[in-house]
């Protein structure tokens, strides 16, 4: 007589997700709080054409936790055939935590950063902010006819 593997009934599958489940919470998770940031205008991939830091996006934090996961994206601008490249920097409060270049070869600039807050743990609040700067490339065109534009958005910013 030919065997039939029987399936499980309805109860038994319920008892072992139960225990998948349990054993998942068992094991525990690191404590992650995605943080929102918040562009200083209206645009989605916000952009600028100064030679001057600009802030692009910014957040306000109570520093819980000790550190900062941040993902970047920046982007330069071809205005004529010329490639804008800058500078970008992450600051807290008013102090320089990470910076780097923005290369002019009109290709996206991915740094992934891991931003220590031990320092900042007694305080109450801490603003974050992401500037950008132009430092070559076009000289006309761009956001306000000043030149090339650099753009730049956070992708991730996790508090672990």
């Amino acid at each position: 007589m030919p065997k039939v593997a029987k399936t499980p009934d309805l109860l038994q599958r319920i008892a072992v997700l139960e225990e998948r489940v349990a054993a998942l919470r068992r094991a525990g998770q690191p404590d992650r709080d995605e943080l929102p940031f918040y562009p200083t205008t209206l645009h989605g991939l916000v952009y600028e054409d100064l030679t001057t830091y600009t802030t692009l996006w910014e957040t306000i934090l109570t520093p819980r936790t000790a550190r900062l996961e941040l993902g970047l994206v920046f982007l330069g601008d071809t205005v004529s055939g010329v490639n804008t490249g800058g500078d970008w920097r992450v600051l807290f409060d008013d102090t320089t935590v990470a910076s780097g270049p923005v290369p002019a070869t009109f290709s996206f600039e991915l740094p992934a950063l891991s931003l220590d807050l031990t320092p900042y743990r007694a305080a109450s609040q801490l603003k974050v902010r992401i500037q950008v700067r132009r430092t070559s490339g076009a000289t006309t065109g761009g956001k306000w006819g000043g030149g090339g534009s650099i753009g730049g958005a956070p992708r991730y910013a996790r508090l672990l």
